[in-house]
């Protein structure tokens, strides 16, 4: 698209099926690479990823004409079937329905990077759930608790 000039930043979020702890230090580095490189086919470009066993947070910047469910799709669909190749895991590993995609700005990019690269030491303060529902308040989107995740207590 000539002429066109853009900066859009989505920082991504989205759970292992069932919340289940099963990405661990193995296979995570990998997992990661492989998800980048989902991202770089589809001409978009990965700024930080990082996670913990049961779930995942990824900074992009995506282009105009990128249909960010789309990605999303690819990368779930493309990390879950090279997880299942691998036997990474026992059984079958599926990525939960739906993400949470929140918009990013220029002067937050390292804030945010910060943020995802300090998962670890982030959850042993605060929940995933927690984390999760405290983002959908503050980007003040609607939900509905029933409908935010499948969680296993």
């Amino acid at each position: 698209m000539a002429n066109t000039y853009s900066q859009i930043y989505i920082h991504a979020v989205f759970a292992v099926k069932g919340r289940e702890n099963i990405i661990n230090n193995k296979f995570k580095d990998e997992l990661y690479k492989y998800i980048c490189g989902i991202v770089t086919n589809n001409k978009e470009k990965v700024y930080a990823i990082n996670g913990m066993p049961d779930h995942l947070h990824v900074l992009l910047s995506i282009k105009p004409n990128c249909l960010l469910s789309d990605l999303m799709r690819d990368i779930k669909a493309g990390s879950s079937k090279w997880i299942n190749e691998k036997k990474f895991v026992a059984g079958k590993f599926q990525w939960q329905e739906g993400f949470g995609s929140f918009s990013v700005s220029q002067s937050q990019l390292d804030k945010v990077i910060a943020y995802i690269d300090n998962q670890e030491n982030h959850h042993k303060k605060k929940s995933f759930k927690e984390e999760y529902i405290e983002f959908l308040k503050s980007y003040k989107i609607e939900y509905d608790d029933k409908y935010v995740f499948d969680w296993i207590e």
